[in-house]
């Protein structure tokens, strides 16, 4: 059998790959304790499954419109309204299983073979594989620890070539937890409407898990609107992961051809959870915010631990809920069997000694890195740190 050249193309996802393993240990009666996934450990609030339930013994059991049902792209415009000061109207709202679908879909209806797409290091892991299926070619542009990972508008400018079709970047940014403020997000926009032919795509589904402030989105900035993709959907902020569904706002050009591609591949996403997902959007906010604090608390408690370790230098995450330390000072080091020459030896190490998974920074973009996530328990996470200092304090 010959498979389609597309699956040489791209690379199965890290976090992926990474939970698999710790499956497959915990499978062996191994204790594993997973930092590698962005999942809130957290269940779904009362009242949008309640939604759900009434939706299903209502019988909205039937195909969907591929754009979503009219209530629910009504719910996401007043969504917009409410928290980001964002006029859209429901021709500009397509919904999907999930944001991964919604930034496929933006990225196959804009990106050409050879078109080129400017993504800020470090990316979420998917990013880059989307650009590759479409044929694109990702150009990167690296930001460090020191500048808080966060490009400049000189950087962003200085990638810009004929070529380039899409910037693609987020905020809070998955793995870094870097948040742009509204006076870089203006100095970006600036920068953007001397180039009308680019679109942003921005990826804000960590929205709601924001440690310093007012969430802000590029799209506010009424003379490029029209240029950018708002991405977002339900699994972060609501605990939803997986009820899949996640949308868009743009331009209705734009958002009709997403639509049309959706329409060939999934049709609308689930019935019942788009009904779900009106509560979750117009209703109560306190659930979400509860998270919130609860990620606050172990945001402090993991910088106390990890700035603890011996050689690491960690950026204090200001959004999402994952550091991303430099482990660079592990590399070249062995414990009498192991040596670490790189980020998926640290993980790995650290997988087969501390039993604790984590992700590699080069699947984001940035190879000195690894991300961890403290979407877990409490007293997991101290479990887990503890394990990784015993486990580096063994690097010599």
């Amino acid at each position: 059998m010959i498979l389609s050249s597309l699956l040489s193309r791209f690379s199965e996802p890290e976090t992926l790959k990474m939970a698999k393993l710790g499956r497959e240990l915990r499978a062996q009666g191994i204790d594993v304790i997973d930092l590698s996934l962005g999942e809130p450990d957290f269940d779904t609030p009362q009242h949008i499954k309640d939604a759900a339930i009434k939706a299903i013994n209502d019988n909205w059991s039937h195909y969907t419109p591929v754009a979503g049902f009219a209530d629910l792209r009504e719910a996401v415009c007043s969504k917009l309204k409410r928290d980001n000061q964002l006029d859209y109207k429901p021709e500009n709202i397509v919904t999907s299983t999930g944001a991964k679908q919604s930034l496929a879909n933006a990225i196959l209806a804009l990106v050409d073979d050879g078109d080129e797409v400017i993504i800020p290091t470090p990316y979420w892991v998917t990013y880059s594989e989307l650009v590759k299926i479409a044929r694109g070619k990702v150009v990167e542009i690296r930001s460090t620890v020191a500048d808080g990972f966060k490009v400049s508008p000189a950087q962003v400018e200085a990638a810009i070539t004929p070529k380039t079709k899409v910037f693609m970047f987020s905020s809070p940014c998955n793995p870094s937890g870097a948040v742009y403020s509204k006076d870089e997000l203006e100095a970006l926009a600036n920068i953007f409407k001397k180039y009308p032919g680019i679109t942003i795509l921005s990826d804000e589904i960590y929205e709601y898990i924001n440690f310093i402030g007012k969430h802000e989105s590029i799209a506010q900035f009424d003379f490029i609107k029209d240029q950018v993709i708002v991405i977002n959907g339900l699994s972060k902020g609501f605990a939803m992961t997986g009820w899949r569904l996640g949308y868009t706002a743009s331009s209705v050009e734009i958002a009709k051809a997403m639509e049309k591609l959706q329409g060939q591949f999934t049709s609308g996403t689930c019935s019942i959870t788009q009904k779900a997902a009106v509560t979750a959007l117009v209703g109560d906010l306190k659930p979400s915010n509860e998270m919130t604090a609860e990620f606050t608390r172990r945001r402090e408690k993991t910088l106390a631990l990890v700035n603890a370790i011996p050689g690491f230098k960690c950026f204090a995450p200001q959004g999402a809920f994952y550091v991303f330390p430099d482990v660079s000072h592990y590399y070249g080091k062995s414990d009498g069997n192991t040596t670490i020459t790189n980020a998926p030896d640290f993980s790995m190490y650290l997988l087969n000694t501390a039993n604790v998974s984590s992700v590699m920074g080069d699947a984001f973009g940035e190879p000195n890195c690894v991300r961890f996530s403290f979407a877990n328990s409490m007293p997991n996470i101290e479990k887990a740190w503890a394990r990784i200092s015993d486990a580096l304090a063994k690097l010599k």
